[in-house]
């Protein structure tokens, strides 16, 4: 008797593990936002944002292993976003980041959702590019130094600091994005 070890799901699939991982994700980030305002930066919030933070990696993981899904494609990028920008706006409403980088992120993003919308209406993929990885990670760094207790609350410089460069990352991307648009 053999045992299946791996599932393939069609292209339009929507009911995946990666994109269960995914609205998992969306489902409790709320909480992290709750948490951020109610209690800054304290183990319990880190945990939840380095968790939550993770869970991009693990659904890409599923999603390559099972099979990427276009449902998973459109969410997993607005998931992301959701708890970035998420985080980082209650971070600027806890006033511990400026609200003009955040903005500046929010702009590319928002910009990066409708080309890929746009171009993907008409079959074309856009995947990541490295800097945009980069930058991602940059963005999570910002928001986990931020809200680690005994750094961000005492040297809070430091957290924005990260974020300019993620700001610096974000818009750099963009532009190769915007360039790439272009010649096509």
């Amino acid at each position: 008797m053999q045992f299946e070890t791996e599932h393939h799901y069609g292209p339009s699939a929507l009911l995946t593990p990666a994109n269960g991982v995914t609205i998992a994700r969306v489902l409790v980030t709320p909480l992290l936002l709750a948490w951020i305002v109610d209690r800054g930066a304290v183990w319990s919030v880190e945990t939840l944002w380095v968790v939550l933070s993770l869970t991009d990696g693990i659904d890409g993981f599923l999603a390559r292993r099972h099979g990427a899904t276009r449902s998973g494609a459109f969410l997993d990028p607005l998931a992301d976003k959701f708890l970035v920008l998420g985080a980082m706006f209650t971070l600027v409403h806890t006033h511990v980041f400026a609200m003009l980088p955040v903005v500046l992120i929010l702009v590319r993003e928002v910009a990066m959702t409708v080309y890929r919308a746009v171009v993907g209406s008409r079959g074309v993929s856009v995947p990541a590019r490295r800097t945009a990885k980069w930058k991602t990670a940059t963005q999570d760094l910002a928001v986990g130094l931020a809200l680690l207790p005994g750094f961000g609350d005492d040297h809070p410089t430091i957290a924005r600091t990260v974020l300019w460069v993620a700001v610096a990352l974000t818009l750099y991307s963009g532009a190769e994005y915007w360039r790439e648009a272009r010649a096509m």
